[in-house]
């Protein structure tokens, strides 16, 4: 891999920064459809624990996963007007099914067979709210049927013009849960469920701060009743919408003709839920996180929590080093930890580091003979910070180190939040700060679509949410920040991705 000294200083260009990172801790790579990226296995690695912590928040709430189809009949999309005014520009569309071969050369050597056009174009699924609820139909036929709890793991494409590795590309990989309920009721109080979800995920895993609440009516998502999100600041002082949770209420239900025998006889409509996390929480884990030497990985999503770098001089010295590195990884190992030992052959331990770094290991141990004769290892913090640990009681002194290490990257992005955040702004004010460093401005909103509009083209902020209470404002706004009429809310506006 490349030396970590290459990467750009964030404070001179973050784009190129986070492009950096990515390649030096071989997160990623460009691939050669444009618009996608090919997911390595370092990232991959990221991606597998989170799925594994996600599945097991959805599962212990009652939630099975489920596969759909793909592909998706054009017409499906047309159902719900709202739905397909959303995606229509950036859906896929397989038309026919097979090339033939031309007698050419080169590109030209094959070509669509025009004999092969389907009757009905397919679109390549960008979410699967339409084809989920014509199956809904069919499964759904009794009050007894419910509540439906769903959720699948699957790729999607939505046409990107603008993409950035894990932020925004053409095929992503995400989860999508979709469920049906017998009350509206019900239905709200799953998609507020799930928010609580990502909220713990993102906080407790990720070690990302977020601040919940509900979108507005211009940002909610196509089709939706309500759209609740999860937003976190990153370092540049930009928001990334990092999860969303849907009341979809009856649209689609009613779109598809999904109805239920209610336990009276009547029939009824279900209210239903969508809500989805994507590859690009990876993408906020590095602007979280990282600095100018490369990734920094919160203990709980490392591929690797802890390295292992012998330092010798002598083949003598090397025996006893490398006997002590391979009972370390194995007590390690056995308690649950996910190590590597460094025993590569011609490496500086030096070069080493700069390696493990880049790859944002929260936890380097390097033994040397001074270190097997004393019983330790000086334990390394990739957020700096160096100390002894005895080898007896290294397996419970590195279990408490990451938990602390986890604890304080929370506690910093936490604090970094707050210091990028201003409250009560006026006009003047909301200006001013998307015109310097920006970050979120907690102000009054009248409720009108026209101050959205007005600020986006202004300073190219929108609204993120309109805040949970836990995030609002000690003093409530009376105006609203852009037309200083009455406000009927706060709102937090932000740049974002």
């Amino acid at each position: 891999m490349a030396r970590a000294e290459k990467i750009t200083p964030r404070a001179q260009d973050f784009s190129a920064w986070y492009n950096d990172v990515i390649m030096q801790a071989e997160l990623a790579d460009y691939s050669p459809v444009r618009g996608c990226m090919v997911i390595r296995p370092n990232g991959y690695r990221i991606w597998e624990l989170m799925q594994q912590a996600l599945d097991t928040r959805f599962r212990e709430t009652g939630h099975q996963n489920a596969y759909f189809p793909l592909f998706i009949p054009q017409s499906f999309l047309a159902r719900e007007a709202a739905h397909v005014e959303g995606f229509a520009k950036e859906v896929a569309l397989v038309t026919h099914t097979r090339l033939r071969a031309t007698g050419k050369e080169g590109a030209g050597a094959i070509a669509v067979d025009p004999t092969s056009a389907l009757e009905e174009p397919l679109v390549v699924r960008p979410t699967s709210e339409t084809v989920i609820y014509a199956m809904f139909a069919k499964w759904i036929q009794s009050y007894r049927d419910l509540p439906l709890l769903l959720n699948q793991w699957a790729n999607v494409v939505r046409w990107e013009m603008r993409t950035r590795l894990f932020l925004r590309t053409t095929e992503f990989l995400w989860q999508e849960g979709h469920t049906a309920h017998a009350s509206h009721e019900e239905a709200e109080r799953e998609a507020r469920t799930i928010l609580d979800i990502y909220r713990a995920f993102a906080e407790e895993w990720m070690a990302m701060p977020v601040i919940t609440g509900v979108k507005t009516e211009r940002e909610r998502f196509a089709g939706a009743f309500r759209t609740y999100a999860i937003e976190a600041l990153m370092q540049d002082n930009k928001a990334l919408q990092a999860g969303t949770s849907h009341d979809l209420g009856q649209n689609f239900a009613k779109a598809f003709d999904v109805r239920y025998q209610t336990a009276s006889g009547g029939l009824e409509h279900v209210w239903s839920t969508s809500w989805g996390v994507s590859t690009r929480l990876i993408g906020g884990l590095i602007m979280t996180h990282s600095d100018d030497h490369g990734l920094v990985a919160p203990p709980r999503l490392a591929p690797v929590q802890v390295v292992l770098v012998p330092i010798w001089r002598s083949e003598e010295e090397r025996s006893r080093v490398t006997e002590v590195v391979t009972r370390a990884r194995t007590d390690l190992e056995r308690a649950g930890y996910r190590v590597a030992a460094d025993l590569r052959d011609g490496m500086k331990p030096g070069a080493k580091y700069f390696e493990w770094e880049a790859r944002g290991v929260p936890l380097r141990l390097e033994v040397g003979p001074r270190d097997v004769a004393a019983g330790q290892v000086v334990a390394a913090r990739r957020t700096g910070g160096k100390a002894p640990l005895a080898m007896d009681t290294l397996v419970g002194e590195v279990g408490s180190t990451l938990e602390a290490i986890q604890t304080e990257l929370l506690t910093a992005a936490r604090a970094r939040r707050e210091q990028h955040s201003i409250r009560g702004v006026d006009r003047e004010q909301l200006l001013d700060w998307f015109r310097g460093a920006g970050g979120f401005a907690y102000g009054g909103f009248c409720g009108r679509e026209s101050c959205e509009e007005g600020i986006k083209a202004e300073v190219s902020a929108t609204i993120r949410v309109l805040p949970d209470p836990e995030f609002r404002s000690a003093e409530v706004p009376q105006v609203c920040a852009w037309c200083g009429e009455a406000s009927i809310t706060e709102a937090v506006w932000a740049q974002a991705y």
